[in-house]
């Protein structure tokens, strides 16, 4: 099975540059944090509603459930929010208060003002990492990215399990990468 590309620290880099260059800079910003920062996919950064996410006040929550309707596995889980995450969604509410304001509305709209489907956020992700100039990478490189350096920091599998959402181990292990400089630096540490 072909594994979608990480990026490297400079590949990333020109990313975010385009993201901040483009008109919905804000939008796409908490679109690329929900990937990178929380491992989402793009079924369910779709399916986010605003009321997921800000409560009333239009403060991010800290944590946001979905719905059973709303995941791959059409299981209800719990996501967690990171500070770079909060710090995306802050800058998203500011942007967008009025759009926020509106509690059943989806979390993210298209130019037209509607809401995206899962396959208009893939077509969003593959248009800037085209635009950036780099191949292999997919709206699940950030999935990817989020577990893997969860990894390089040494936690546990079943920790990094449990926020990737997956029934079986394995499932994870899958997404996890592994080079010879990791290898080497593993060795080392005995």
């Amino acid at each position: 099975m072909k594994q979608a590309k990480l990026l490297t620290p400079e590949e990333q880099k020109r990313v975010n540059a385009l993201l901040d260059a483009h008109r919905y800079s804000a939008r796409n910003r908490a679109i690329f944090a929900f990937s990178y920062f929380a491992g989402l996919r793009a079924c369910e950064i779709a399916a986010l509603k605003v009321g997921d996410v800000f409560d009333a006040d239009g403060n991010a929550r800290d944590t946001v459930y979905l719905a059973a309707t709303q995941t791959k596995g059409d299981e209800a889980c719990t996501v967690l929010v990171s500070k770079r995450l909060h710090k995306a969604l802050a800058s998203y509410a500011a942007t967008y208060p009025r759009h926020i304001s509106k509690q059943n509305a989806p979390l993210f709209f298209s130019a037209k003002h509607g809401g995206f489907s899962a396959q208009t956020i893939v077509n969003l992700f593959a248009r800037f990492y085209a635009l950036a100039g780099i191949k292999g990478a997919s709206s699940h490189s950030g999935r990817r990215q989020f577990l893997t350096e969860l990894a390089d920091k040494g936690v546990n599998v079943r920790v990094i399990q449990a926020l990737a959402r997956h029934k079986d181990i394995s499932t994870t292990q899958r997404y996890i990468d592994y080079n010879e400089s990791k290898l080497r630096n593993a060795i080392e540490l005995i």
